[in-house]
């Protein structure tokens, strides 16, 4: 079974995941521990929020159906106001300003794969939701973009040896601090558009690969 499943997709929420699973008519194939959906070479997992149950299911997903790829996909916070709403970025350095290496006593960095011809962004990832506009400001200086995921999943796949691609649109800004609503909103609004992005632009060009 190794290396026929083109892709295993991780996404935190079925709001975000919603548009990408009727874009290929994915059909749900487990329910536990994690929702899951599949066809077409590919599984899409919604893993919830949070460092953790990214990690979990990205090792799941491996160890159970071997992607060839593993995409991280879904919504991030902007570090910079003048960031557009909606834009996609395909993530090229992960950063996690929580996690200290024990003895530098700096953030861990790590570098996912990458494919030509996409705006690129630096990623941090926290285990808690950014609310507050001076952590956003905080986190401008090694960061384009926020989220509570990538990094994670980026981690499982280095340590199981699997290729790993991250890309991002973006759902708010330091503008939408404390505005939880807006922020729904803006992930309803514009993640059709980005899981059409994914659908078009990025999964045919991994088939090509």
């Amino acid at each position: 079974m190794q290396g026929t499943l083109l892709a295993g997709i991780v996404m935190a929420t079925r709001v975000e995941a919603g548009p990408l699973i009727e874009l290929f008519d994915l059909k749900e194939i487990e329910s536990r521990p994690f929702p899951i959906y599949g066809g077409k070479g590919l599984v899409l997992a919604v893993s919830g929020t949070g460092k953790a149950n990214a990690a979990m299911v990205t090792a799941y997903m491996c160890v159970k159906f071997y992607p060839e790829w593993v995409l991280n996909l879904g919504a991030a916070g902007a570090t910079q106001e003048s960031t557009e709403i909606g834009g996609i970025f395909h993530i090229e350095k992960t950063i996690e300003p929580d996690r200290l290496h024990f003895q530098s006593k700096r953030p861990y960095v790590q570098i996912p794969e990458m494919l030509p011809g996409f705006q690129n962004a630096v990623l941090a990832t926290l285990d808690k939701p950014v609310t507050e506009v001076k952590t956003f400001e905080e986190l401008a200086a090694v960061a384009d973009l926020v989220d509570m995921e990538g990094a994670s999943v980026l981690q499982t796949c280095r340590r199981l040896d699997k290729r790993c691609l991250l890309f991002k649109f973006v759902s708010d800004t330091p503008f939408h601090a404390g505005r939880g609503e807006m922020i729904i909103d803006n992930i309803n609004h514009y993640g059709g558009t980005f899981c059409d992005f994914i659908f078009n632009t990025v999964i045919p060009v991994l088939r090509d690969v």
